[in-house]
């Protein structure tokens, strides 16, 4: 049968012969010493003890070995050990490659430590053969199982490699259809890379390429807005460009380079310009400036010296420029331009006051029509009665009026007093006839 050393057991006959006794220590100190030091040396390497026909030094060994194999049994998950009984090695194998020590199976006295022996799952001791065999058996199982291992490793790899693969051809594929498949051919080294699919895109933002594409983003989270999707940003420049084309803007407002963007379109999403708020600043500036009459010219370059007619849609398209800011200047040149077109005096803060009460370009056109018909009768009244007490009548109380702003009352009043007047006197007597004044008042809002 197959018997080996059992490791459960320990040798009884400790050693008494250590090679480091105190009288090796101090056998320098007499040659009586250190003769019997050396005695005692050379019987734990050669002096058989008992009747286990090993030397001490041999039994030490032993206890060494099986100490060493109950370690390695107690430790490893994969490995387990025994002690060769013929050499007093350890020996280890991977579990399971022979079956576990019966401790049941009875022991032979005669030997040093007991013997058991190895037994199949029915209780029937092993043969020498038997044992071999089993122990090849399991050997030659490990080794298909670890190629078998490889296999399925290298499957695997190869499996994440067609994933990733595949996921780079989606995003060049998404990419291309805007023409913009380049950005990605950056990141095609990650295919060969433990990279997951979900990394691509990360591995896509960090390129220079992308970033220059998609320049706005970084400004937008500056400002705490969120970063747009290529899909996003991509769809805004096209609504940008084609509102531009339906207004007749120039080319070189809207054309793009060679990888796509548009400098003013940058600017545009990055300050969350949206396709409607860019269609009503053009609007704004073709409808109400530069396709006006003169007169709203001259007041809009009389008023803001800084905006020029060379610039005026440049100034309009500029995010920086709020778009009620310009609306507001622009209503300003509006209101100007009908005082100029009635022949009257006109400036910023008058104009830009009247704006801030509602006053729109037709309401203005259609007021100062009326003040144009009786501001010069009464100012002409207001000069001959002023020593009764009525004061002057000049266009800004023409305009409180005519508007309804501050002042509005006294100013109809004053009005009123001076038609009387003027009737008494032209009419023969007070409220006999139509004065000048009530004519020009007529349709007033």
């Amino acid at each position: 049968m197959a018997r080996i050393y059992d490791p459960y057991d320990d040798y009884t006959t400790p050693s008494s012969f250590l090679p480091e006794d105190s009288a090796v220590k101090n056998a320098a100190k007499s040659p009586t010493a250190t003769k019997a030091a050396q005695a005692t040396e050379d019987a734990y390497y050669t002096q058989p003890v008992g009747i286990t026909g090993k030397t001490q030094a041999q039994l030490d060994a032993l206890a060494n070995a099986r100490e060493t194999a109950a370690t390695i049994r107690g430790a490893s998950t994969t490995m387990t050990s025994r002690v060769d009984p013929a050499t007093g090695k350890v020996i280890t194998t991977p579990k399971g490659t022979v079956l576990p020590v019966n401790p049941a199976n009875p022991v032979t006295p005669n030997k040093p430590g007991g013997v058991t022996t190895y037994t199949a799952t029915d209780g029937t001791p092993f043969t020498d053969a038997q044992a071999y065999a089993t122990y090849q058996a399991s050997l030659n199982a490990g080794a298909t199982n670890k190629a078998l291992m490889a296999q399925q490793a290298k499957a695997a790899e190869e499996a994440r490699l067609q994933d990733r693969q595949s996921a780079y051809d989606l995003l060049y594929n998404e990419f291309s259809k805007y023409g913009l498949g380049t950005l990605v051919e950056g990141i095609k080294d990650l295919i060969q890379k433990n990279v997951s699919p979900s990394e691509f895109a990360i591995a896509l933002q960090n390129t220079d390429a992308y970033k220059q594409r998609f320049a706005a983003n970084q400004d937008r989270i500056k400002q705490g807005l969120r970063a747009l999707t290529p899909a996003e940003y991509i769809g805004l420049e096209d609504q940008y460009q084609n509102i531009m084309r339906n207004y007749g803007l120039p080319s070189s407002y809207y054309s793009k380079d060679t990888m796509g963007t548009q400098a003013g379109f940058n600017k545009f999403i990055a300050n969350d310009v949206s396709a409607a708020e860019l269609e009503d600043r053009i609007a704004t500036a073709q409808k109400r400036v530069i396709n006006a009459d003169v007169n709203v010219k001259d007041a809009l370059r009389q008023f803001y010296p800084d905006i020029t007619d060379a610039d005026i849609l440049a100034y309009t398209l500029d995010p920086s420029n709020a778009l009620e800011n310009i609306k507001r200047k622009v209503t300003a040149a509006e209101i100007g331009g009908a005082a100029l077109g009635q022949g009257l005096g006109t400036n910023v803060n008058r104009a830009e006051e009247l704006a801030k009460y509602g006053i729109t370009k037709a309401q203005a056109q259609q007021g100062y029509g009326q003040i144009g018909e009786f501001l010069p009768t009464a100012e002409k009244l207001g000069d001959i009665y002023s020593k009764q007490g009525l004061g002057a009548y000049d266009q800004s109380t023409a305009e409180s009026e005519v508007f309804g702003t501050a002042g509005a009352a006294e100013a109809a009043r004053k009005r009123k007093k001076l038609t009387q007047l003027e009737q008494a006197q032209f009419g023969g007597q007070a409220g006999t006839s139509q004065s000048a004044l009530d004519r020009g008042r007529q349709g007033s809002f």
